[in-house]
């Protein structure tokens, strides 16, 4: 299977998962006018302390800290794109090129200013920027795909046990639920046509009640 075909099928599993997320959130949500690109801008100024940026000190990049601001961002990319209209099958084809794509940008600081540049004037979601900075990351694909849908079941998990009416615990044994889920997420075989499906189950074994 070709790259691009590959990432067709991961695309289309996730524009599917993210439309189930908004959908269980709300299910007026393509009605909403949610600010979808605001958030996008907003997490690349997060992810940009996350990197380093202050010349006059001294500054580690925390790599897994900034893909998983990447996996947000994208959560929020695939909303827009969602939003427009379009047919899925055209969504998924387009982005499966620009997540391709590969580009010369060396600089990971101008690849995210490049991301929030479009949300903030044009209102969309750059994919060959978010593809930029996943390369100058260490992240293809496949990383993406497993983090994302790990993510997105957290977050399904998070709505199905109080999110919303603040009842949700957070801490899990003296751990936040971002790093239970690393680690779960890495334990299990993210290929599996079930992947969901297990690790929703392993979340439902650690959930502290």
């Amino acid at each position: 299977m070709s790259e691009v075909s590959t990432a067709q099928k991961q695309i289309s599993q996730m524009l599917d998962m993210q439309d189930a997320m908004n959908s269980r959130v709300s299910e007026t949500w393509r009605d909403n006018n949610y600010e979808w690109y605001r958030a996008i801008w907003v997490e690349c100024a997060e992810m940009l302390d996350h990197h380093g940026w202050k010349w006059w000190k001294h500054q580690e990049i925390d790599v897994p800290q900034v893909q998983l601001e990447l996996v947000d961002i994208f959560h929020f990319g695939l909303s827009l794109r969602l939003m427009t209209g379009a047919n899925v099958t055209d969504i998924t084809k387009q982005l499966a090129q620009e997540l391709t794509e590969k580009t010369a940008e060396s600089d990971f600081k101008i690849a995210l200013e490049n991301l929030a540049s479009a949300a903030v004037t044009e209102k969309a979601f750059d994919a060959v920027a978010l593809a930029d900075c996943m390369r100058l990351m260490n992240m293809d694909l496949d990383e993406l795909f497993r983090q994302y849908v790990g993510k997105n079941t957290l977050n399904f998990f998070r709505q199905d046990h109080g999110y919303k009416d603040g009842s949700y615990i957070k801490i899990w044994n003296g751990e936040e639920d971002n790093e239970v889920l690393a680690k779960l997420v890495n334990s299990l075989d993210a290929s599996a046509n079930d992947f969901q499906k297990q690790l929703y189950s392993v979340l439902e074994e650690k959930y502290p009640t």
